[in-house]
């Protein structure tokens, strides 16, 4: 993605301050629109009203801009958020010049610029902010027209104090709702970066394991080979051996296993370099998927339950997948094992416009403090800890998700992928 687009981060700072200044920008100009109003109408006082709701028209202009830049898919910078502090500041120091200026008891609203970029700013930008909201309170003081008056200075007096009410509770709502709202969007950055290293740091250790595979496999080649050559040798020098006759024929069937996973496993390499995915209905695709895992362990006792809908559905499988599915069923089947059981459930459906893959086991179910798909971390005696990393890592590429719990006796992996990304139109 282009650097002049929105990313995670770019939302959180600028974006996220521009955002809020666009929802004040319209309660501005809504109050503003009622106090100038009720000054005119209710209070009879003698204010400026043109210049006035030139004023507010103008901000309501401005907001109009800033909510149609919003939109865009352009990064938000620091510069860009100042310059919309700054056109706030000109507009609100306009209508104080003449309102009374700084005797006017709404001046202070010149601290929320500071207030709300100190949240999401730099100490650059907030020291620019502090600068332009001081030269206008600097300027407000000699320049402005006198508020005028009631003609009582007991009602006048009155009047003030009740404005200092009103901008009391205006700057308390500022404070608690939208700078609250700006640390809110900052903390959210801040999970979302911690969030992108721990996925960087999980797919580090998942391409590095990948390339350790690459050369294993690469080298077991030639003892497999050797194997293949020899044992057929062997049978025909003990050849009335019944007893060593059955073990070679199992060797045999076990050395041919091995190479057929080797010659899987190049050619899952070659399939994720092309990026090319397997166009099957999912019927096809959990029928592969089942007979595969049946010859890894025959003594699993699945039970396959497909919605009738979902088994017509035309897949794009990428060549991850059917590794992630077969990865879910080979720990449910040990998860159970653990509890002297070979149970394993295997559902599918279709839940609106998600695609749901739920591998049910019988075993011990997952502790309060597990962490899902930590990689080199496994429940088993003899597990790598990559089988679930692998998987929430394919559901994470497929703009998926990957979700445990325990079901009362026993653990629950829902694998949710969405239709969109894997399913095919043709």
């Amino acid at each position: 993605m282009s650097d002049h687009l929105h990313s995670p981060t770019s939302r959180s700072g600028p974006f996220a301050l521009a955002r809020t200044l666009a929802w004040l920008r319209l309660c501005a100009i809504a109050g503003q629109s009622v106090a100038i109003l009720s000054c005119v109408t209710l209070l009879k006082l003698d204010v400026p009203l043109l210049p006035l709701m030139l004023g507010v028209c103008v901000l309501a202009v401005f907001a109009a801009a800033a909510s149609f830049r919003l939109g865009m898919p352009w990064k938000m910078t620091e510069g860009e958020a100042i310059v919309h502090i700054a056109a706030d500041t000109l507009v609100l120091g306009y209508l104080l010049y003449f309102t009374g200026g700084a005797s006017n008891p709404f001046v202070t609203l010149l601290l929320v610029p500071i207030g709300l970029s100190a949240a999401a700013l730099s100490i650059t930008g907030v020291s620019l902010v502090a600068i332009l909201t001081g030269v206008a309170y600097v300027l407000l003081v000699p320049y402005h027209r006198p508020l005028p008056s009631l003609g009582n200075k007991g009602l006048d007096f009155d009047l003030y104090v009740a404005g200092l009410g009103v901008n009391f509770v205006i700057m308390a709502i500022l404070l608690g709702v939208f700078i609250s709202n700006l640390a809110k969007a900052i903390r959210s950055q801040r999970d979302e970066v911690q969030r992108v290293r721990e996925r960087a740091l999980r797919d580090e250790g998942i391409l590095a394991i990948a390339t350790q595979a690459a050369g294993a496999a690469h080298e077991l080649n030639t003892p497999l080979a050797t194997m293949r050559m020899l044992l057929p040798e062997i049978r025909r020098e003990h050849a009335g051996d019944t007893p060593l006759g059955d073990d070679l024929d199992l060797l045999e069937g076990q050395v041919e296993r091995c190479r057929t996973i080797l010659r899987e496993m190049v050619a899952f390499g070659k399939a994720q370099l092309s990026q090319e995915p397997e166009r099957v209905t999912l019927d096809q695709f959990v029928h592969s998927c089942m007979e595969r895992f049946q010859l890894l362990r025959p003594e699993a006792d699945v039970t396959l339950d497909v919605e009738p809908n979902a088994a017509r559905l035309r897949l794009r499988s990428p060549p991850g997948l059917r590794h992630a599915l077969i990865n879910l069923l080979n720990n449910a089947a040990d998860a159970s094992a653990l509890n002297d059981s070979a149970a394993v459930s295997f559902g599918i459906r279709i839940d609106g416009r998600w695609l749901e893959l739920i591998v049910t086991d019988e075993g011990p179910g997952f502790d309060e403090f597990d962490e899902l798909g930590t990689l080199g971390l496994s429940q088993k005696d003899t597990g790598l800890g990559i089988g679930l990393a692998l998987a929430e890592a394919t559901a994470e590429r497929l703009d998926g998700e990957l979700a445990a719990s325990n079901t009362g006796h026993g653990a629950q992996m829902r694998l949710r992928l969405p239709l969109s990304v894997i399913g095919d139109p043709a």
